[in-house]
């Protein structure tokens, strides 16, 4: 990790994500306290954390923590569970906290069973009333909600960080997943090769992407290598405002599916080309379209575009997209 620098205000979800090895989830070690800081400084709420030469230890930084493993005791009840990292208070106490808790989430009438008698989404709330238990000043979540079925994860992710806004509790979601960021974060930081690549909205990160590489992670693209010519970049597709660059230069224009207006071409004009095969992916489907230059693209658009198997396709470009 080099030069990661970011701040999470109290009551936002951060996500912070990239590809398998980027550095992510180290950086997290890095703020939980798992990993000893070689450079730089961690604070938190104005309280140092880390540094090169003096480093708080993981107990000590009032931060709570959830994994993909959930990592419940198994021979321990739920609010046992949740009382476990309560154990300076008096046994009263923890109790009335771990009920307040399991009541928080949901999970009152569950306080007595174990974990095996629980479903993975319910031991999600379990795992979330543990690690708010000792009133921590941030959360950290590792691809927290990963391990969940497809028709919970969203629900169970919605539930979970809008309990963690409520408390005014500053979140740091770590993930891979490009639509869980967009969809969870307030502020999204991309990282690549150990390095922040790009941060801002989710929204900014999406239209005005730093690179080629922030890009694609956020869905996919199409590209072309060009020249520009008068301020303008040819492409199969069209003509691009190039404005910036000298001529002869060599560009790459990257687009968006939602950058081609995409219809019928029964007149044989324009820039087009010929759909060779179509993949239904539920509301949308995936049209392999073959260009005149001979290079095919992939287009996911909506199922009720007109299309068929070699049906000419007409495309018109929105800038705003590219």
């Amino acid at each position: 990790v080099n030069d990661v620098s970011f701040d999470v205000p109290a009551g936002e979800v951060h996500c912070l994500m990239g590809p398998s090895g980027c550095g992510k989830t180290t950086t997290l070690r890095l703020i939980a306290g798992l990993e000893k800081l070689q450079a730089g400084t961690i604070d938190l709420a104005g309280r140092r954390l880390a540094e090169a030469q003096r480093v708080l230890p993981p107990e000590a930084r009032q931060i709570g923590l959830m994994f993909q493993d959930l990592a419940l005791f198994p021979h321990l009840t739920i609010v046992e569970n949740v009382a476990f990292g309560l154990r300076r208070l008096p046994a009263a106490a923890r109790r009335a906290r771990a009920h307040e808790l399991i009541e928080m989430v949901g999970m009152a009438r569950h306080a007595a069973k174990y974990p095996s008698q629980l479903s993975g989404g319910e031991q999600q709330r379990i795992a979330l009333a543990r690690a708010l238990a000792p009133r921590p000043r941030l959360m950290l979540l590792d691809e927290a909600f990963s391990a969940l079925d497809a028709s919970l994860r969203a629900g169970i992710r919605n539930e979970t960080l809008q309990i963690l806004k409520a408390a005014n509790v500053p979140t740091l979601l770590v993930t891979h997943d490009p639509e869980e960021a967009i969809v969870a974060g307030d502020h999204v930081h991309v990282m690549q090769e150990g390095r922040l690549i790009q941060s801002g909205p989710p929204d900014d990160l999406y239209r005005r992407p730093a690179n080629e590489f922030v890009a694609n992670f956020f869905g996919p693209i199409v590209r072309f290598d060009t020249n520009v010519k008068g301020g303008l970049a040819w492409t199969p597709l069209g003509m691009i405002a190039a404005p910036v660059h000298d001529d002869g230069r060599p560009v790459s224009v990257v687009f968006r599916a939602e950058a081609l207006d995409l219809r019928p071409d029964y007149n044989g004009t324009g820039h087009a080309g010929q759909v060779v095969s179509c993949r239904r992916m539920g509301p949308s489907c995936d049209l392999n379209i073959k260009l005149e230059t001979g290079s095919t693209i992939t287009v996911r658009k909506p199922i009720e575009t007109p299309h068929h198997i070699g049906m000419r396709m007409g495309f018109a470009i929105d800038e705003r997209y590219t």
